[in-house]
């Protein structure tokens, strides 16, 4: 036991000591330290000025949250204990938590090519399609790695254009696939499991086109949500307003006969002339029953209409940004300094001892004999 002890107590002093010569170590080459954290804080201050300023639009909405009692049961409360509350909106296929699925399909992000946009300082009006083509830039290393790519693209034949293209969801160019990816990039909703708080965060190199396209995005599907929510109702009321003009037109039908039969048999007596005047009547009482109720279906299903449409509260609305969101400079001088930092003391405290020792094995004349041993006997 005395021994383990001795042992414990000998490794915690080597442990200590071992500390204590790398900091000694570190300390005695602190000017080649401060060289390379220096040079790492002049390459972060490149990196960071290189990198083109963004700004980010956020804009929350809480969208409508149905009641779940009658369609979901114990289902439903049990999804919302799991913090699934977005996923038991009754018979809603498009529930909050698709919404980010929504804003990144392909033809969500085609129908905003056309959309029209101002820069902030020039005040140029031109589409997003214009403006991600020709205005908006990147690092310079970006276009040093793509110079090779843009050499063969000279050297090999360019493809005709077609002038009288038109935008094809199902068959992209790879002019749009790429701008189709640049904004999914730029362009990202989250939505909270728990509250269903949907959040569209656009970030732009132009604040104003980035507020002006956050609107745009959030209008967009809300108005997309809303065509899918009313949609069966919408064709309800179509089916209901057919019905109440041909319930109207065979009402107006049966009343004219009933009027005309009046007019060329008044005054007559006979039987059958009674027997066919309470029979348009009953055709004509029939038709306006039928009329009627169709009238009352067709209000009803625009009732129905105006009870499937959601409503959203929108908790923050789209502002011009003032400050960029990117890049993070002050993040990015910090992290390439301590990466030179960190670099600089594994080089003093290990690769450079390894290579030291490389070297003084190699040269030593005891190794140097042994090769010549070997080579004789060989």
């Amino acid at each position: 036991m005395a021994e383990e002890k001795l042992n414990d107590v000998n490794e915690k002093e080597e442990g200590t000591i071992d500390l204590l010569d790398i900091a000694s170590n570190l300390w005695a080459n602190r000017r080649k330290l401060i060289k390379w954290s220096v040079c790492g804080a002049v390459i972060g201050l490149i990196v960071a000025f290189s990198i083109p300023r963004e700004y980010t639009t956020s804009v929350q909405l809480a969208p409508e949250v149905g009641d779940n009692k009658a369609s979901g049961g114990g289902m439903a409360a049990l999804a919302s204990m799991a913090g699934l509350a977005s996923l038991s909106n009754g018979a809603d296929a498009v529930y909050p938590m698709l919404y980010p699925d929504v804003v990144s399909s392909v033809p969500f992000l085609t129908s905003l090519f056309d959309v029209e946009v101002q820069t902030k300082e020039e005040g140029k009006k031109l589409t997003v399609e214009q403006y991600m083509e020709e205005d908006v830039s990147s690092p310079w290393w970006s276009e040093v790695l793509s110079l090779p790519f843009k050499l063969i693209g000279l050297l090999t034949p360019a493809e005709e254009v077609d002038p009288n293209h038109k935008l094809d969801n199902f068959q992209l160019t790879k002019e749009e696939d790429d701008l189709v990816k640049a904004l999914r990039d730029r362009i990202v909703a989250n939505v909270d499991a728990k509250t269903s708080v949907v959040t569209v965060n656009v970030s732009m190199q132009d604040p104003l086109i980035s507020a002006v396209l956050a609107d745009t995005v959030v209008n967009r599907l809300k108005q997309f949500v809303t065509d899918y929510r009313t949609n069966k109702a919408r064709q309800d009321l179509r089916y209901a307003e057919m019905l109440n003009e041909e319930a109207k037109a065979a009402y107006y039908t049966a009343q004219q006969r009933y009027a005309n039969y009046l007019d060329r048999n008044q005054g007559i007596v006979f039987r059958s002339a009674q027997v066919e005047r309470e029979r348009l009547e009953n055709e004509t009482s029939l038709a306006f029953n039928l009329y009627n109720s169709t009238c009352q279906q067709v209000q009803h299903a625009q009732a129905k209409v105006q009870e499937t449409m959601p409503v959203y509260a929108v908790i923050t609305p789209a502002t011009v940004p003032i400050k960029p969101s990117k890049p993070r400079k002050a993040l990015i001088l910090v992290g390439f300094t301590f990466l030179a930092f960190v670099a600089c003391a594994v080089w003093i405290q290990f690769l450079r001892p390894m290579i030291e020792e490389y070297k003084a094995t190699k040269m030593q004349p005891g190794a140097a004999d042994s090769k010549t041993i070997d080579k004789s006997e060989d």
